[in-house]
């Protein structure tokens, strides 16, 4: 496999590679995956793709696909693994459907969160009138469970680590906004009131998995760029 093409990932950081998987790093503002629309087409997994299996190396695997293991929100930052061959997919998500991986993220949210840690539990579905948004429904929303726990108090904001459990859609903005009553900074589309930082204040920083083929469980760490 060649070395990939940094003109192509375009700030997209390796973090580890192997012939089967990457682990890169996401900068906010970049889709995980394609969304509807060829103006939706750039994302983390297309540029992988393209640099890893440039179709001008004739020496070079053409690429399997776009083989997403799971996603980032567009504005969250941090750690993703991305598949390099179908197999390397199916087990990844097996993991991932039941749960294996860690993951851990760093926030900071609007004003002081009181309690050091605990666990939020609020079921969520889709806002069918109001799409993107995700709602708290007790009755038809779908289960998940965030863990947290308070890293710092940083005058008028709160730094946390969460450590969800389940993986919905917006849960950890969802959970920060109405699990705790404090909206993650920067978020556009949960908060009325954060101050503008810029950016959503989300960031993946911890992400372990089982390798795939083999037993050994890998971790990988990315500081908050906040």
């Amino acid at each position: 496999m060649m070395d990939p093409d940094d003109s192509i990932l375009r700030g997209i950081r390796i973090v580890h590679r192997t012939a089967r998987f990457v682990v890169v790093d996401k900068p906010t503002g970049v889709l995980s995956v394609p969304g509807i629309g060829p103006e939706k087409a750039d994302c983390v997994v297309t540029r992988i793709h393209r640099a890893f299996y440039r179709e001008d190396a004739d020496d070079t695997p053409r690429g399997p696909g776009q083989l997403v293991v799971h996603r980032l929100d567009m504005d969250t930052s941090g750690l993703m693994v991305v598949a390099l061959d179908a197999d390397a997919q199916r087990e990844l998500s097996l993991q991932f459907e039941e749960r294996k991986p860690e993951k851990r993220y760093v926030a900071l949210l609007a004003g002081l969160v009181h309690q050091d840690e605990g666990t939020i539990d609020l079921p969520m579905r889709l806002d069918i009138d109001n799409r993107p948004f995700q709602i708290v429904d007790h009755e038809r929303g779908r289960p998940a469970v965030t863990h947290y726990r308070v890293l710092a108090r940083e005058t008028d904001r709160t730094r946390i680590e969460f450590r969800p459990v389940t993986g919905r859609t917006h849960q950890l903005r969802v959970h920060a906004r109405y699990g705790l009553g404090h909206a993650i900074l920067g978020d556009p589309l949960y908060s009325s009131d954060s101050p503008i930082s810029g950016r959503l204040m989300l960031h993946a920083a911890y992400l372990s998995f089982l390798e795939p083929g083999g037993a050994a469980r890998l971790e990988f760490r990315s500081e908050p760029p906040f």
